[in-house]
């Protein structure tokens, strides 16, 4: 197993030179930071990384965890990831003070957490169910709900998960049938059944706090009559003391991949015992949940190009000790009298790792930009201002979670191609980031449901106001990239790919203004590439800016060779990716519409 699993220098550098993170420090919110406390709290997360996540890697693939008399199982990390974990702050790390957080940006909690999932890509999960669900609990419930249970969420002795999915219902939300019936008691009795649950039981904390939709009986149909409650696997009594809440582990899935993060089946009420507290007011339960889900998206975002990130590396690492071929003379023959070549020497190697990086640094930069605008909504000193980086955050953040997911995943395929037959091989790792990453193009949404809502509901947002202000911002580095030379032609080729996009909406649009919707979203998935390449071209290009610049001030952060290699990765990327984007226009502007179903059924 390869040593590296993350470059730390790439992450700072993206972090403070590229996305500025000093001058977020400057704001109200974030003053009692500084880039000394923030590179303390990074160098302590790849220390605790190094020691307690990546050395257990391969283990907790090998002994997943698993499901025995109403009690899921997990490996012995899980209990450190969490306990360990919450003393170092990587729970409460974003959170205000006032309920026990560090309050620092979610760009360096983001940079944390992806420095942990590179390394281990199993454990961070149980942390991040529990962030979120104590996120909810803090924006939405009444301070006596947060007083009962945050604290203990926070410091890590207690678990918390999000309960959205049925049986039944899968994505569709609006299908959901689990129940919640007033009480006397000012609780609600909860019955039904919810599945993929990730983090949802383990055998090392005393309690975990599922947040889950139900429908209070007599609500709306649909998703206007969802509410969210907060329900125990054991309640707390007055006196402090836990009793059981009639909270059962039904099952736990047995996976592909990510083995060691438990992904399980509950039961409640299978004793009509199941007590559950409202939170925040009835029927806006799943109003209340996808306010949450731009951090969950960027946490998905996050982890898979953090698992990108590992693949790489150990490709890397594999291309720089295997011995085999020779180089083609200027003839096309070989000297077979020569030693064998390296594989990193052969071109096709070169392009598969070029491809890896270009997937990983692009993809990182991404996720930071997300969490950018997550701290600028936060921190915004004005109405216009919380507004104008909310836009931005929402028009990124289907992207977020979908690019590094897919192009992740076809990144770490090519990692593991470039192992040859060893990547096929239990004895090298790549196969299992293959199969460790192939869940994040359907966690918190699957790549269809994110492609719906960009072109849906995110294109068109605002009469288009939210597209607009993206591109604004776009066009902002392609202007300050097309006055350094050697940049000149890739602000030009973005540009272009900015005038193919809108040219491929005017397209599209008159299906939607005619109300045929099934046609204008027929392709959203390959709208959803299309964009995607664009985004994260803008974000290459804004990274050779920055690089460019700094070999021409001759800056000293980092050397020549760091720079050069942005530049030269940014180079592959407009001319190996970006050039995709005229295939996949074609597809989007052709009138057929095939894959909508019509009376004579094709797929036979």
């Amino acid at each position: 197993m390869s040593e590296k699993y993350v470059d730390i220098d790439t992450l700072k550098y993206l972090l403070y030179d590229v996305h500025n993170l000093e001058e977020l420090l400057k704001r109200e919110r974030f003053i009692d930071h500084e880039k000394e406390s923030i590179d303390m709290f990074l160098d302590s997360s790849k220390d605790f990384a190094d020691r307690e996540l990546f050395p257990y890697f391969k283990e907790m693939d090998e002994n997943p965890a698993y499901h025995k008399d109403g009690q899921v199982y997990v490996h012995k990390q899980v209990e450190t990831m969490m306990k360990k974990g919450g003393e170092l702050g990587f729970i409460s790390s974003s959170f205000d003070y006032e309920v026990g957080g560090l309050q620092i940006p979610l760009m360096a909690s983001t940079a944390s957490s992806y420095i942990l999932d590179a390394a281990n890509n199993h454990l961070p999960g149980y942390a991040g169910l529990t962030q979120g669900a104590a996120e909810l609990i803090i924006h939405f419930a009444d301070k006596d709900l947060l007083d009962k249970y945050v604290p203990d969420m926070l410091s890590g002795n207690w678990g918390g998960t999000m309960c959205l999915t049925e049986p039944q219902a899968g994505s569709s939300l609006s299908d959901i049938v689990t129940k919640a019936i007033p009480s006397e008691m000012g609780y609600y009795n909860i019955s039904g059944q919810k599945i993929f649950i990730s983090a949802g039981d383990n055998q090392y904390l005393d309690n975990i706090v599922h947040l889950v939709l139900a429908r209070i009986e007599g609500a709306p149909k649909g998703t206007k009559g969802i509410s969210l409650f907060i329900v125990p696997k054991n309640r707390k009594n007055e006196n402090g003391s836990l009793e059981p809440n009639d909270v059962t582990s039904v099952a736990d899935f047995q996976k592909m991949g990510q083995k060691g993060y438990c992904t399980t089946h509950l039961g409640f009420g299978d004793k009509e015992d199941c007590r559950g507290w409202l939170v925040g007011e009835e029927n806006k339960g799943l109003s209340y949940m996808f306010m949450m889900m731009n951090a969950a998206r960027i946490g998905v975002g996050r982890a898979a190009s953090a698992i990108a990130s590992a693949a790489y590396y150990a490709s890397l690492k594999y291309a720089n000790e295997r011995p085999q071929g020779r180089k083609l003379l200027s003839d096309g023959k070989k000297n077979v009298e020569e030693s064998q070549a390296l594989i990193i020497e052969h071109p096709d190697v070169r392009r598969m790792l070029l491809l890896q990086k270009a997937v990983v640094e692009g993809s990182m930069s991404l996720v930071l930009l997300a969490a950018k605008y997550y701290d600028l909504e936060k921190s915004a000193s004005s109405d216009e201002e919380r507004l104008k980086y909310n836009t931005l955050l929402e028009m990124i953040i289907p992207v977020v979670k979908t690019y590094p997911s897919e192009a992740g995943t076809y990144s770490v395929n090519n990692g593991l191609q470039v192992l040859g037959g060893y990547g096929f091989c239990e004895d090298f790792i790549l196969q299992q980031y293959y199969r460790d990453i192939r869940i994040s193009a359907i966690y918190e949404g699957t790549t269809g449901i994110q492609s719906q809502d960009l072109l849906g509901r995110k294109i068109t947002m605002n009469d288009g106001k939210g597209l607009h202000l993206l591109m604004s911002e776009v066009m902002k580095t392609i202007n300050k990239a097309s006055e350094q030379n050697e940049l000149i032609e890739y602000s030009k080729s973005l540009g272009e790919k900015l005038k193919l996009c809108d040219k491929i909406l005017k397209s599209l649009m008159p299906h939607a203004l005619k109300g045929d919707f099934e046609k204008y979203l027929a392709d959203a998935s390959v709208f959803m590439e299309f964009f995607s390449l664009i985004i994260v071209g803008w974000n290459w290009l804004e990274i050779a800016s920055n690089s460019s610049k700094a070999l021409t001030e001759n800056n000293k952060n980092y050397d020549k060779k760091f720079h050069v290699s942005k530049i030269e990765t940014m180079k592959y990327f407009f001319e190996y990716e970006l050039p995709k984007t005229s295939g996949l226009s074609e597809i989007l502007m052709n009138p057929s519409s095939v894959t909508i179903k019509k009376e004579r059924e094709i797929l036979i």
